[in-house]
């Protein structure tokens, strides 16, 4: 049987023969529609992943939330989030609270709060240039499972989700992020570490420098150093 064309194709893109783009237009396995993006699918054929990655497509990605699924983010304390602008430059930033700050409003919907900041603004400013969003939930205390969301974000102003506001952390709140799901997926538990949560009071949206970790880096001393 001989090598298929997009194969010959595949290795040619990883060597540097031709282009992504090149590819994509004139050598794509066009007659199976998959998750991912193309240079993951080419990568998988060049490194010979394929059928592994078509079970995992198959077994564990969803367009959207299950009622598992579901349950495991409305008990998360944290979620990873990570954007780019309209180039492609990207960020990845961190989002805390109480279990239940992040709330699912149906299989398709998740909105999270924004707590008072640094007001650089670089996750919100990224989804006003590009809406495409990543989160990832990891459950590091129990069952030691992850949660990958991808999807579509838009900002909220905080009166369209009034009626989710409720105590005293929530009145901090300034606005809200509002992620329409477009893939749901397991992140195997093999390499994550266990951890064990301490008590500690968190001070949402304070000003406080020494509380927020003040020039932990030492970034501010050495340019005043300098």
């Amino acid at each position: 049987m001989g090598v298929r064309p997009y194969r010959v194709a595949c290795l040619r893109a990883w060597v540097g023969a031709v282009s992504l783009p090149e590819l994509t237009e004139t050598t794509s396995p066009s007659h199976v529609e998959l998750p991912g993006s193309r240079g993951e699918h080419f990568l998988q054929c060049a490194l010979e992943t394929s059928d592994r990655a078509r079970r995992f497509y198959e077994d564990q990605v969803l367009d959207h939330l299950n009622p598992a699924m579901v349950e495991f983010v409305e008990r998360m304390e944290m979620a990873f989030i990570s954007t780019a602008d309209a180039d492609g430059e990207c960020d990845a930033s961190l989002r805390c609270g109480a279990a239940g700050f992040l709330r699912v409003l149906d299989p398709r919907t998740i909105v999270y709060p924004e707590y008072r900041g640094n007001g650089v603004m670089a996750s919100l400013g990224n989804i006003m240039e590009n809406p495409h969003v990543g989160m990832l939930m990891v459950d590091f205390a129990e069952e030691l499972i992850g949660l990958h969301v991808n999807g579509a974000a838009r900002m909220a102003e905080l009166e369209e989700f009034a009626d989710l506001l409720d105590g005293e952390v929530d009145r901090r709140v300034e606005r809200w992020v509002v992620v329409t799901v477009r893939e749901a997926y397991v992140h195997c538990r093999k390499h994550i570490p266990r951890m064990v949560p301490v008590d500690r009071v968190r001070h949402w949206g304070t000003d406080d420098a020494r509380r927020k970790g003040g020039d932990f880096f030492g970034v501010k001393a050495g340019r005043e150093d300098s």
